[in-house]
Formats: structure tokens, sequence, C-alpha cells
């Protein structure tokens, strides 16, 4: 994915840059392997030592028509400013010396401990990106409690998919860029995931009892900012029942059909020019493949693609935009109503 700007990156932009000797560089892909909006998403150093203060504009100045020697009364934009707050989310590992020294490669052994932390912190911080609540303050508000009602000031980019039961799933369609929806880290402090070696020190047993342990610090320090609501659209409610048989609110006719709900879903995002993708879970991106293979449609399409390894894939794509995997998206969401 290309850097926009000096300051707005992918996390492997930014891992390139921050730390030369590769290490970082290396996790962020190892982060990426499950939910590829962590690959998409676009990072901006904060503002504020805490995250990001965005000033958005919340209404338009008056203006006038005017006759010949008549003036024109004063009028004025109206603005908010809103503070989005990177949460800290952390861990630490501790690995007896002497279990480590039993495998006869003690780097190799550490990693493999790791590996566990590196995917637990990596679906934390995709499940938060969707389903982060207020409600937890140690948390950053996630995209599906700000378009959550169908009463809301952003109601009109929330397109439900006609479901009334509890086995519901919701597609995302998100424009990415540092002017509508970014992630953000702490003013002077590092993008993505931070390791920290410890050393060899003290751990203490069930009995707090001392054994000499390799001891690891992982944190990752992340926010969300959403500065123009108009650049996502959530087409929650879909029945992930009727989706499996294609039958009901998903039968291929009917006016909720997913495919015809990401076409309306494009149409009401307001910049174009981002990095637009859609998202959503295994459920539902099998059924799209399968309702492209029926139809034979040139609206679904499988193309080749270069991924950020290097790799040749075959990209599911929607119109022509693509369509990636979040394996945190869930099928049991609550209705939106």
């Amino acid at each position: 994915m290309a850097t926009l700007s000096s300051t707005v990156a992918t996390l492997a932009d930014w891992a390139k840059v921050l730390d030369p000797d590769g290490n970082t560089a290396k996790i962020v892909n190892l982060l990426s392997q499950k939910n590829q909006i962590l690959e998409d998403m676009l990072f901006k150093e904060g503002n504020l030592p805490t995250g990001e203060q965005t000033t958005i504009m919340t209404g338009l100045p008056t203006v006038y028509f005017r006759l010949m020697n008549q003036g024109t009364p004063k009028s004025k934009m109206t603005s908010a400013q809103v503070v989005e707050n990177a949460a800290m989310l952390s861990a630490r590992s501790e690995v007896d010396v002497k279990l480590a020294e039993l495998n006869g490669n003690v780097n190799a052994y550490r990693m493999s401990v790791a590996m566990a932390f590196i995917e637990a912190m990596n679906q934390k911080q995709a499940d938060t990106m969707f389903y982060g609540s207020a409600a937890n303050p140690e948390e950053y508000v996630g995209l599906s409690n700000r378009y959550s009602s169908l009463s809301a000031a952003n109601a009109q980019n929330i397109i439900v998919g006609g479901g009334s039961g509890a086995d519901n799933a919701s597609i995302w369609l998100v424009g990415w860029g540092e002017n509508t929806i970014h992630g953000v880290f702490p003013k002077g402090s590092k993008a993505g995931l931070d390791h920290q070696d410890l050393g060899i020190g003290d751990a203490f047993d069930s009995n707090n009892d001392r054994f000499r342990a390799y001891l690891d610090d992982w944190s990752w320090d992340n926010g969300l900012v959403v500065k123009d609501w108009r650049n996502a659209v959530r087409i929650p409610n879909i029945d992930v029942s009727d989706l499996v048989g294609l039958t009901g609110t998903q039968a291929i006719t009917a006016a909720t059909s997913i495919i015809k709900l990401m076409a309306r879903a494009i149409d009401r995002i307001e910049d174009m020019s981002g990095n637009l993708s859609f998202y959503v879970n295994r459920t539902v991106a099998s059924h799209l493949r399968i309702i492209g293979l029926d139809k034979s449609s040139s609206a679904v399409t499988i193309e080749p693609a270069i991924n950020q390894f290097g790799k040749t894939i075959h990209e599911l794509r929607f119109l022509g935009v693509p369509v990636r995997i979040v394996d945190r998206l869930t099928n049991a969401e609550s209705l939106v109503s």
C-alpha cells in the first residue's frame, strides 16, 4: 500500500522508517497475516502525547445574493474540536531460563513463545478497531459503536441488511486517508507493536517463589480517528442463515442482497480518492465468491495482485474495490436500529 504523505502511512511503511534493524518490520508482517485491515489502515503520528486533536467543520457559513448599493451580512462557519485518544495495549512474557536452554536454541524458543503474544495483540487491536466501546475507558472507540444508530447524524451511511434474528454480520466499506479516517499513535512514540527485551530477571511462581527467566515487554499504543464520517459505510443486520442458503433477505433477487447493498455503499463514500476497501468476515467473503461464480458476474471478480510479502495472490474485488477478510468480525452482532 502506497504512502499518502510524509506523515500518513501503513504500519509496514512506518516500521521501515522507524526501526532500521528490521525487527519491528518483521513483527508488523506477522501481525498482518489474519486481519487484513491492519495492512490497509493508514497511521499518523498524533499532535498530542495522548493521541490526536482534530477540528471538524459542523456548519457552513451563510451566503447571500445582493443588490447594487446593498451590503452583505457577515457570516462564518461553525466547527468543533475533537480529541481521539490512543489506547495502551500491553503484555509481559516470562520464559524460564532452564526451559529455554533445553530447547537448544534460546532465541528460537523465545520467539515461538512470543508468537502467542503477538497474535493475541493482533486480534485485540482488530477487535477493538470494530467493537471498542466508550464504556471501557482503557479502549478507543471502534467503528461499530460510531455507526450504531439509525437515528444518529451518520445514519445515512448505515445501510441495513434486513436481518431480524441473532445471527447478524456486518460489511464495512472504509476510505482511508489523512483527512478522512486513519489510525493514530501518540506524538513522539513509535507506530505499531513495540518489543522490549528486558533480559534475564527474577520471575515468581504461584507460591511467590523466585526463578530466573527471560523477560519481554510488548506494547502497542494505537487509536482511531474518524475525521469525516462520510468515508465509512456500515452494512449491518446481514442474516447469516439467509446468506448461507442464499434465501429470504439474502436471495439474489432480494433488495437486501449483499451485492445490492455493497453497490449502494460505494455511492455513500464522500472521497473516492482514498484507499478504499470492503471488510468482511470469512462467511461473507465465501458467499460473495459463490454469488460471483453462480452468476458469472463481472461485478464480483478474483484478480491477480501482489501482497506486502511480494507474493502473487488472487484478490476478491467487488466493482473494482478490494474485499478484505477480518476474522474478528463476528456473525453474532446485535441488530442496528
